[in-house]
């Protein structure tokens, strides 16, 4: 079978299993208030753009997530040598750039202590933003992903002002509102080594008129100390990134004790609250997969934070077997083909979250098109 087909009809098959998933658990607690408005409507956010099609954190992947429908492009960031903001996942770019092809940079190649994990690679802060600019953007996941390798070598790294400048033009364009979900890769780290991350953020914001309580803007961390810094300066909402397994650099840094588990927990989305407006679990907080890799129960993250006054946007949702619980891939296919994504994204769309960063808008879109349809027709 191509991967179109198994593709095709793993979009069929999640269509019509659509009324199984919706009679899952409901929120314990309604949406919260975020800027004194109701988060009512249920957020898709492009993850790296439209990742699943286009080599991430590029302008063509951003600006196909929007054409897609998403309603927010995320853009991690972090720092050249001179102090400009680029959108790469990591500040380590030999998996999403040709980097290793240029012979003039061999000798940038490092070993160095990010967040307490030694890498060896070529980092964003050896290189002006000139030299950077000579760079092309490459598939993260081309064992995965073969189709977006066609795309290997077209595109530049982009500053973040080239990613707002894209938005503007995108909502002019779209006659929607596109906003920007901005992550700050690493602060800890950036600001040992002098380029602060959080000052050219806020004058760049400020610069394209954003940074009104309204902006269409989320700016979000894995680290505590940055976003209670920005709580004073800013007043878009806030959103502190938890995960599973670890702790925050800068509490480890700190020699502060607390983990992920602890912040996620009841008392401590309660003092997450305290400076952000939600929270970006990974998945796995809200639904977990038993022993066997299947999708298991939800647990009581989202009544948690909907109690505390917090919005839930889980992390990543992609269409590949290889990431989907074992009860939703197609047997018999490869990690790459697409399975049972959609299905996935219903039951997590019936625990009351309240968005979901996906690699595939377009699938994103679809899945909260049927859940939302699925709501009205139990309301009528």
């Amino acid at each position: 079978m191509s991967r179109a087909h198994c593709r095709t009809a793993a979009l069929s098959a999640a269509v019509l299993a659509v009324p199984l998933f919706l009679t899952g658990p409901a929120a314990a607690a309604p949406p919260p208030e975020v800027d004194g408005t109701r988060a009512d409507e249920l957020l898709v956010i492009g993850h790296r753009g439209a990742s699943g099609y286009r080599p991430e954190h590029t302008l063509a992947s951003y600006e196909l997530a929007a054409r897609m429908g998403a309603d927010y492009i995320e853009a991690d960031l972090v720092s050249t040598s001179d102090g400009v903001l680029v959108a790469r996942h990591e500040n380590e770019i030999s998996g999403t750039t040709d980097v290793a092809e240029h012979p003039e940079f061999a000798d940038r190649r490092a070993t160095k202590v990010i967040d307490g994990v030694e890498i060896t690679g070529w980092f964003t802060e050896d290189f002006t933003l000139a030299e950077l600019r000579s760079l092309r953007a490459v598939e993260r996941l081309p064992e995965l992903r073969e189709e977006n390798t066609i795309y290997d070598g077209l595109y530049r790294v982009p500053t973040l002002d080239e990613v707002l400048e894209l938005r503007e033009e995108l909502s002019r364009e779209l006659d929607r509102e596109v906003g920007v979900y901005v992550e700050t890769k690493h602060p800890t780290y950036f600001d040992s080594i002098g380029l602060s991350l959080e000052e050219p953020l806020v004058e760049s914001l400020e610069a394209a008129g954003l940074t009104a309580e309204d902006a269409p803007v989320f700016l979000q961390s894995f680290e505590t100390t940055n976003l209670q810094e920005l709580d004073e300066v800013v007043d878009v909402p806030l959103v502190q990134l938890l995960s599973a397994t670890g702790a925050p650099a800068d509490l480890v840094a700190a020699g502060d004790p607390r983990t992920y588990a602890d912040l996620s927990g009841a008392a401590g989305l309660v003092e997450v609250a305290g400076y952000a407006d939600g929270v970006g679990p990974e998945k796995a907080q809200v639904i977990p997969r038993d022993a066997a890799g299947d999708l298991g129960e939800p647990t009581a993250f989202v009544a948690d934070a909907h109690e505390a006054g917090l919005l839930v946007h889980p992390y990543t949702f992609r269409n590949e077997n290889e990431f989907l619980p074992t009860d939703l891939r197609d047997a018999g296919e490869e990690p790459g083909d697409y399975g049972r994504a959609i299905e996935e994204q219903l039951a997590f769309w019936a625990t009351g979250i309240d968005g979901i960063f996906t690699d595939n808008p377009d699938t994103g879109v679809v899945s909260r098109e049927l859940f939302e349809d699925e709501e009205d027709q139990a309301a009528a």
